[in-house]
């Protein structure tokens, strides 16, 4: 058996350490601990953080966070972190992340291969080392400009959020989905972490971090409404977004994105992004479940 701990503060530069084996499947878990710290009060970006260890060593995390996801980065006892995690927590389940074998596995630990689900997916990883970028010509000759949201804007960019939300996380437009949105962009404005494309006067694209490090982001929630789409919009405002990062000596840059998503892959292939081979997955629940 190995040694389970709850992680404290003081333990961050071992789980790092290990983090950084797994880069690109561990954004969510390394953002939120550098957002939130380790403590678990609740707040938003917190979580409980199980570790089992190997000679002082970590080599496996789940976490169970303020929003019901467990997020998982267990390559071995996967079962013994994942649940410890949710029983240290106390918190039902809303979803799983991580790499897609041990989110697929953690259904079956945690028994809930057959509960009712909004969104089950195994998306397809890329990466974009930013000196690579490729700037799409309506951006680069500024007849489109990347920005901020202004406050004026952002309950626009609410109704952005939850038709994103609808759409692409299979999610029901209820007046809670609304103020979860609301939330959403609330955080993102505070953090800058969000862009929109204006072409014009006009508000025609969203993109957002929802992960960020200081070598590394994570786009999300990329978002153009529907009588806009096929105008390359997405391709500039993404571009954008990673032009800001550029500047504040950001490296690198990741996604993920369904298999089936041709259309999302040929935005992202078209600005100099490739699979990294690796798989990320992605479960939400209908109803948040207890353990």
């Amino acid at each position: 058996m190995p040694t389970l701990r709850t992680l404290q503060p003081g333990d961050e530069v071992s789980l790092e350490a290990f983090l950084l084996q797994h880069t690109d499947t561990s954004m969510f878990l390394r953002s939120n601990w550098r957002a939130a710290g380790l403590l678990d009060q609740g707040e938003i970006f917190q979580g409980t953080y199980i570790a089992a260890y190997t000679d002082e060593t970590i080599v496996a995390v789940a976490a169970h966070f303020w929003n019901g996801m467990i997020v998982v980065q267990a390559p071995v006892h996967l079962p013994e972190v994942v649940q410890a995690v949710v029983v240290q927590s106390g918190r039902a389940i809303s979803g799983i992340s991580g790499p897609a074998a041990q989110v697929e596995a953690t259904k079956s630990i945690l028994g809930l291969s057959n509960r009712p689900i909004q969104l089950d997916e195994s998306k397809t990883l890329f990466s974009l080392a930013l000196r690579d970028l490729q700037i799409p010509e309506a951006l680069a000759s500024a007849k489109v400009q990347c920005r901020l949201p202004h406050p004026e804007e952002l309950e626009l960019l609410t109704q952005w959020c939850a038709a994103y939300s609808v759409e692409t996380l299979g999610q029901r437009d209820t007046p809670s989905l609304t103020t979860a949105s609301r939330r959403i962009i609330e955080v993102r404005q505070a953090t800058a972490m969000h862009w929109v494309l204006v072409a014009g006067d006009t508000l025609v694209s969203y993109s957002a971090f929802n992960a960020s490090l200081p070598d590394i982001v994570q786009i999300g929630g990329v978002w153009t409404p529907p009588a806009l789409r096929g105008k390359g919009y997405a391709k500039n405002i993404v571009a954008g977004s990673l032009l800001d990062a550029r500047s504040l000596l950001v490296k690198r840059a990741i996604l993920f994105t369904g298999d089936h998503n041709q259309a999302a892959q040929a935005v992202y292939r078209g600005i100099g992004f490739l699979p990294t081979g690796e798989k990320y997955g992605l479960v939400l629940f209908e109803e948040t479940s207890k353990f």
